[in-house]
């Protein structure tokens, strides 16, 4: 319930974020954004799980040690994020060149072209709305200038999002632990409720105060003492003996998930204006299921860690319920919170939902569910196989199919709803 609050208070606060200042003066900006929440969603997805399968394991329970590993795991966050934000801004404006490269060559070949009433279309990543790009005229071109200023932007953002977020979840997983309570059924899903939210947040008003120094050097000093700032967590990280071997893992399956999510977002561009509430609906339909999956991996993987380690006994194991009734409770808990959404979509007017159609997205929901749950098992148990660590490998992939195969099964069922002449 709270990821889904979460992910509609992001998809409305990114419509009032990209009528800024700072959004209509540079592309980039906009499209850096579900870059940078993709991104940034799995590293906090990632410290949850590491910390969740520390916590049950034992590796918290003493004092010095739990200091060592959280220091070392917000270090490596603070490098993470500078690196993800860095690489988001160098994808942002490639697109944000191609998309000027096409909607230039779209205003050359026509003829009745009204400047007006141009909008630029940009690839939208998980779990966001599709939103229109504001209008050419007064945007400035890609260049040195915007680059350093996008990617300050993205970078202090991330970082200072890093520091609130990752000292949150740090905290709610020791206090986990301290009462009894499992961090893995918990931390995830407030990962994913918080972490797009306070991104988001945070770009939209750093991008507003840096967007007056535009055209001084503050913005390349900033992205310098950034960098730099990395520099010294990466130092610190490696000759943490908790997290050194962590540096270097990871890396390949997030940019991976960002791969997966450009089909995403050209699934989401395609269909957002074809179908009357797709956008809305996408929303539950990718983030919630793949919520979901996320609390089974990091109980896989805590289960497996535990095998592994002599820390805890094999009575503990007897008590762990199977994975079979895991996967059916959680699918038994988020449905009715998928007919909670649709029905409050229907009370409020927000969207025409005709019963047949409600029945059919339900379905669908299901089976999304089920995907989700089915792909998480098999991810954690495929990526310990192979000495692959499932904590790092797993929740980004599985992310971002999920984000993917959501949309697929929701243009799906618009397409049956709309054949059997329904929608």
């Amino acid at each position: 319930m709270l990821t889904t609050v979460g992910l509609l208070f992001t998809g409305e606060l990114l419509d009032h974020v990209s009528r800024w200042r700072a959004m209509q003066t540079i592309d980039e900006l906009i499209i850096i954004i579900p870059v940078v929440l993709n991104l940034k969603g799995n590293l906090e997805m990632n410290l949850s799980a590491r910390l969740g399968t520390a916590a049950n394991i034992g590796e918290l329970d003493d004092p010095i040690t739990r200091r060592k590993i959280i220091l070392g795991n917000l270090s490596l966050l603070q490098v993470q994020a500078t690196v993800v934000s860095f690489v988001a801004a160098c994808v942002s404006v490639i697109v944000g060149s191609i998309v000027q490269l096409t909607a230039s060559s779209a205003i050359a070949s026509t003829p009745d072209f009204d400047s007006g009433n141009t909008n630029s279309t940009v690839f939208h990543y998980a779990r966001l709305p599709h939103r229109p790009m504001p209008p050419h005229d007064s945007k400035l071109k890609s260049g040195l200038t915007e680059f350093t200023m996008v990617a300050s932007s993205a970078m202090l953002s991330t970082c200072i999002s890093s520091v609130i977020l990752g000292s949150f979840m740090c905290t709610l997983i020791v206090l986990c632990r301290r009462f009894g309570r499992d961090p893995d059924n918990i931390a995830p899903p407030i990962a994913a409720c918080l972490g797009d939210l306070v991104t988001l947040c945070l770009i939209g008003a750093v991008s507003s105060v840096l967007i007056t120094f535009l055209n001084t050097l503050y913005p390349l000093i900033l992205g310098i003492l950034l960098i730099l700032s990395a520099i010294i967590c990466f130092i610190f990280v490696r000759q943490n003996t908790f997290v050194r071997r962590l540096v270097t893992q990871g890396w390949s399956p997030l940019f991976g998930a960002m791969l997966i999510s450009s089909g995403t977002g050209m699934v989401l561009d395609i269909f957002a204006s074809r179908y009357e509430g797709f956008p809305l609906l996408a929303i539950v339909i990718s983030g919630l299921p793949g919520s979901v999956g996320s609390i089974l991996v990091s109980r896989l993987s805590t289960a497996l860690h535990a095998a592994a380690s002599t820390r805890v006994s094999s009575s503990r194991h007897s008590k762990e319920p199977s994975p079979r009734l895991v996967m059916l409770t959680l699918l038994l808990v988020t449905l009715p919170i998928e007919v909670a959404f649709l029905s409050t979509l229907r009370a409020l007017g927000w969207l025409r939902l005709p019963i047949i159609f409600a029945l059919f997205s339900v379905v669908f929901f299901c089976c999304a569910v089920c995907t989700s749950l089915y792909l998480a098992q098999f991810l954690t148990n495929f990526l310990w196989s192979r000495k692959r660590d499932p904590d790092m490998y797993a929740l980004p992939i599985h992310s971002a199919l999920m984000d993917l195969v959501g949309q697929l099964l929701l243009v799906l069922c618009f397409e049956i709803v709309t054949a059997l002449g329904v929608y």
